[in-house]
């Protein structure tokens, strides 16, 4: 568990799939720019959640669901950490009621700072449609620095089939 001055940020669990499901998760506004369409049910949202429990007992990922510190756990977002040979590559996702509040940036330093502090690890990136302002602003903030554009990087089905230009954030120690 993580501690930041207003939020915890825990493991998630079955349990977290409802709220998680009405939260955020199928919210098309949330959605937009991630590379996934927004749930249909609840129980998609538990089959991603029981998928991100193997890849974190094989390691091969970290996740964090976003909770404010006096909600009694309620989450209102997500962090995933995908482990590769040398590097972490990060996610994020936020309910669209907490968006504008600084909760990102304060929920993702101390996840970045942790991830380029291991030993094995140097480098800490992400990518981002390259129209998705609010993303771009939240990894400036945390002193990730714009590498340049991935052509036709991604696709984000939610605005089109065709892969994206994208942006790549990193920080290197």
């Amino acid at each position: 568990m993580i501690s930041t001055r207003r939020l915890l940020l825990r493991k998630p669990c079955l349990d977290d799939a409802a709220p998680i499901f009405n939260g955020y998760a199928s919210d098309p506004d949330v959605a937009k720019f991630l590379t996934w369409r927004p749930h249909q049910s609840v129980s998609e949202t538990k089959q991603f959640l029981s998928w991100l429990d193997v890849k974190q007992t094989e390691q091969s990922l970290e996740a964090y669901v976003l909770t404010y510190k006096d909600s009694v756990g309620h989450p209102i977002g997500m962090i995933e950490s995908r482990l590769t040979e040398h590097g972490a590559c990060l996610g994020f996702v936020l309910a669209k009621e907490y968006w504008g509040r600084g909760l990102m940036t304060e929920a993702l330093e101390p996840i970045v700072d942790r991830a380029i502090n291991e030993k094995r690890l140097w480098r800490v990136y992400a990518f981002c449609d390259f129209q998705n302002a609010a993303s771009i602003r939240v990894l400036q903030k945390i002193n990730m620095s714009c590498e340049g554009t991935l052509r036709r990087w991604a696709i984000h089905p939610n605005i089109s089939i065709e892969p994206r230009d994208c942006y790549c954030f990193a920080r290197v120690r």
